[in-house]
């Protein structure tokens, strides 16, 4: 669970804003949402393997950015 410690004169919506970003970041909603429902094998796996194909091409869009090609 992120934690954000409350700077001296600063507004509650500041610190909610930095908590949210934390949280964003660490991934706790997506967590959220992944444990709220039983997801069966077959639908895990083909997630995963889209996980996998939009990662490899972002690595190949980052690759031909950089001109490594």
């Amino acid at each position: 669970m992120p934690i954000v410690h409350v700077r001296d004169e600063e507004s509650f919506e500041n610190a909610l804003r930095r908590f949210k970003r934390k949280c964003e970041k660490a991934g706790v909603l997506t967590e959220l949402k992944k444990r709220q429902h039983f997801e069966k094998p077959c639908v895990k796996r083909k997630r995963k393997a889209l996980q996998g194909r939009k990662k490899a091409l972002r690595k190949l869009a980052e690759e031909r950015r950089l001109g490594l090609n």
